[in-house]
């Protein structure tokens, strides 16, 4: 149920000094662990499950993404003006649950063998919608929980979960599709999120939720205050911008890449899921490095450099030949330049975000910038299929990769780029004190 509590501010915070000391820092940091983990997993498994027990085509593993992608666009506005009226704890242990419940239905499925791929769409769609209302919910948590000093090194930790996430996920996928089957590969993606539930609801801090008017605006009107915040707004307006550029790109680009490895280089599962876990030590570096760069070199510096170097990457993989211990070197480079670059951005991202958005607009701003950023993931999704299917794969791979070095261009034309060394101040917000 959402709280009757005001906003508190920084001082009045509970949160010990130390974030590791915080029993519900940790259940927190435990619980979004499991819940990557299962994301992660599923990611891989799924698409693979399509590709090599189904058969799937290019058209149809386009059109299976862009289902798990269209919650996204369709929900992420409204989920965030409902988020930020209700507690995230209660939004998190939920959506875990009913993702743990699709999942465990699907490998049941799958065991009988009653998975095809309409019934692959109806899951991947399920956890779309639900990864949509803990994605948002997750972001606005830490800043109700913790102080405004601990937002880099609280969504440092968060990001390193996601990271390891990043490593443990895509290998155990592949590994457990390759030694056993898709099913059972699906079924560790349920119990992560199970886990994942265990942990967040032993959360028991009261969260600084604005309080409820009587007569709370229509979320309509939440929606828009949302939109014209960040639209008035030059940082968060810019990151939308970015954000928009490379998953769109980067979505093309993954359909694509899903294809490749398999039937262009083929590569094994397990070899599959390495080259695709690779971006998890890069993405811990890049978490380490993103508490201790920005204060020195600047936020906008690091932004541009990281964001530059990690979505270049992927131009090298075109140039790759068949499965030898050569070319899977290369993939896991690559895979690891790209995670070290992507994590510095998100979090660098993600703490200027938090710092310039008023308690009461966090799930809102963050609802706002997904909606933006990943709407026209379904759309990249849809293009990569049939890309890879009119002008064949190394090319497709190779125009999709270029497309993402459009994000660094955008935020080298901003004001962005040009952030210092410490965080912004919050944006004063004129709209209703409660919801």
């Amino acid at each position: 149920m959402p709280s009757s509590s005001s906003a508190v501010p920084d001082s009045d915070r509970s949160a010990p000094s130390g974030l590791w000391r915080d029993r519900d820092f940790r259940s927190l940091w435990l619980g979004q662990t499991a819940s990557q983990l299962g994301e992660h997993t599923s990611l891989l498994v799924l698409p693979l499950f399509a590709v090599l027990t189904l058969d799937a085509g290019a058209g149809q593993l386009g059109v299976l993404r862009a289902v798990g992608q269209a919650p996204i666009l369709l929900l992420s506005l409204f989920v965030g003006a409902w988020v930020d009226r209700w507690r995230t704890r209660t939004v998190m242990v939920l959506s875990d649950a009913g993702r743990a419940l699709a999942l465990g239905a699907a490998a049941l499925a799958g065991l009988l063998g009653w998975l095809g791929l309409p019934a692959l769409f109806v899951v991947v769609f399920a956890v779309g919608v639900l990864s949509v209302f803990f994605d948002v919910a997750y972001q606005s948590s830490l800043v109700r929980l913790m102080r405004r000093d601990q937002l880099v090194r609280g969504n440092s930790a968060l990001e390193g979960s996601r990271s390891a996430a990043q490593i443990g996920g895509p290998a155990l996928g592949g590994a457990l599709v390759s030694l056993l089957s898709a099913s059972i590969a699906t079924a560790a993606g349920a119990l992560f999120f199970a886990l994942s539930f265990l942990s967040i609801r032993r959360i028991r801090r009261e969260e600084s939720v604005p309080e409820r008017s009587e007569r709370p605006p229509h979320i309509g009107r939440r929606v828009h205050e949302g939109l014209r915040f960040v639209a008035g707004d030059t940082s968060l307006r810019t990151v939308c911008l970015a954000s928009a550029a490379f998953q769109f790109s980067f979505a093309a680009l993954m359909t694509v890449y899903l294809l490749f490895l398999p039937r262009e280089l083929h590569l094994s599962g397990t070899e599959v899921g390495l080259s695709l876990a690779a971006t998890g030590p890069g993405a811990l570096l890049g978490s380490v490095l993103a508490a201790r760069l920005p204060s020195r070199f600047g936020y906008g510096a690091v932004l541009l450099s990281a964001a530059a170097l990690g979505d270049g990457a992927f131009l090298w993989v075109p140039a790759l030949h068949g499965s030898s211990a050569t070319t899977v070197a290369a993939l896991l480079a690559v895979g690891f330049v790209f995670g070290a670059g992507g994590q510095l951005v998100n979090v660098t991202v993600m703490a200027v975000r938090q710092a310039v958005t008023p308690d009461g607009m966090q799930g809102r701003a963050a609802a706002t910038i997904t909606f933006v950023g990943m709407g026209l993931t379904p759309l990249g999704s849809l293009l990569g299929g049939y890309l890879a299917q009119e002008w064949g794969l190394r090319t497709s791979l190779l125009v999709t990769a270029a497309g993402m070095l459009l994000s660094p261009v955008v935020m080298a034309l901003s004001p962005l780029a040009r952030l210092g060394r410490t965080l912004p101040e919050p944006v004063e917000h004129a709209g209703p004190a409660a919801y």
